[in-house]
């Protein structure tokens, strides 16, 4: 059976959950809030699926394709602008709905939880537009995605990198018939830390949320707004990097600990197509940008290739430089450096209130703690080579 010794070693996947014939392995939080699997020992037959599967102990090969970057727009305005960035994730859902397919993502439930559901339809698709600042449940969905592939049906999979690595190490064959996406990641937040936080905003206006952006563009792309919405018509905006939750989160102060040494930053990928904000386009593509949003889309593989070609007729697109697009989003290939106040933080959120707890975690200022990050974050840039 799998054997946790250090908690480094789990991204929280649910492979191996998803995988055990005899449903013995459950996810359950932690206190920091993270899930890990808990093994019901009498029940295991050491078949031992579970190592199989667990995308760290089997880190997925690098792809033999050349990764190739584009900026791309989707031609719609009214989906780009209520998408995080280009709208291209749309685009991908509607191609794949028009072929009687399913879409797998992330979406907020009536909680405001982050899990993992399956749509038929695009009207459900709308559900996946937007940035979840937590780690999503995975549930049984690789499960529910292993069944539609073996059906003959076209999938669609998004996720962060360690969850499409995990559904890909999961179904332990390829599938023609299979899609997968991943998104550019940070890191992922403690959903305890993210609980704490809407509960704190509902207790503070005494009143229930009932929308909520992390990235709203009504300010610009650029400088994107936090907003929240709550059921008695109050409303909250901020510019996003004044939100307390959001500066705890880059400040790295409660990232899941296997994020600090990431096992699946690009040129290693499972996913076909990975799909970041282009920042600093303007720089080099300046008739390009409108600041409404411009996707960055690395094509991982011929299928991802192909899929984009299918889709490119509904978006504005130009190839562009890996190199200059890595330096602006370096999280694609590298890891956020551990942040020594971890521990700190999570003690004192213990017995303070959120807010005083993350203010007193946070020893740079907001500002310099980015520009440090991004300069750790280039010099691991040119040690890494994409072919």
């Amino acid at each position: 059976m799998i054997k946790l010794n250090k908690k480094q070693d789990c991204s929280g996947c649910h492979a191996c959950a998803n995988v055990c014939p005899k449903q013995c392995i459950s996810m359950k939080s932690d206190n920091e809030g993270f899930c890990y699997p808990q093994i019901y020992k009498d029940k295991c037959i050491n078949c031992n699926l579970c190592e199989k599967v667990c995308p760290i102990i089997n880190i997925p090969n690098k792809v033999d394709d050349k990764i190739t970057a584009y900026a791309c727009k989707n031609i719609d305005n009214k989906t780009r602008n209520v998408s995080s960035s280009g709208g291209v994730f749309s685009l991908l859902c509607d191609y794949v709905i028009s072929q009687k397919g399913i879409v797998f993502g992330a979406v907020f439930d009536e909680n405001f939880n982050v899990k993992h559901i399956y749509v038929e339809e695009l009207k459900g698709c709308e559900r996946f537009r937007g940035s979840k600042y937590v780690q999503s449940k995975i549930g049984d969905t690789y499960t529910k995605a292993k069944k539609f592939l073996d059906n003959g049906k076209i999938v669609l999979f998004s996720g962060t990198p360690c969850q499409i690595s995990g559904l890909d190490s999961f179904l332990m064959k390829k599938y023609e018939n299979l899609i997968m996406v991943d998104v550019a990641c940070h890191g992922v937040p403690s959903p305890l830390v993210y609980k704490k936080y809407i509960e704190s905003l509902e207790e503070k206006n005494r009143s229930k949320v009932s929308r909520l952006s992390f990235r709203d563009k009504s300010t610009g792309w650029s400088k994107y707004s936090f907003i929240v919405d709550f059921k008695d018509g109050k409303k909250i905006k901020e510019i996003g990097s004044d939100n307390i939750y959001m500066r705890g989160f880059l400040s790295d102060i409660y990232l899941r600990p296997s994020c600090y040494d990431c096992r699946f930053k690009k040129p290693i990928t499972s996913a076909d197509i990975t799909l970041a904000d282009y920042w600093g386009i303007q720089n080099i593509h300046q008739e390009f940008d409108d600041d409404k949003g411009v996707s960055l889309v690395l094509v991982n593989t011929k299928k991802g290739q192909d899929i984009l070609e299918k889709i490119s007729s509904n978006m504005k697109v130009i190839k562009t430089d890996i190199e200059y697009a890595m330096e602006n989003n370096p999280y694609i290939v590298g890891s956020v450096k551990y942040n020594k106040n971890r521990d700190k933080f999570f003690k004192l959120i213990e017995k303070e209130d959120l807010e005083s707890s993350i203010i007193k975690s946070i020893t740079n200022t907001f500002i310099q703690k980015v520009k440090c990050k991004i300069r750790s974050s280039l010099g691991k840039i040119k040690r890494i080579i994409i072919k």
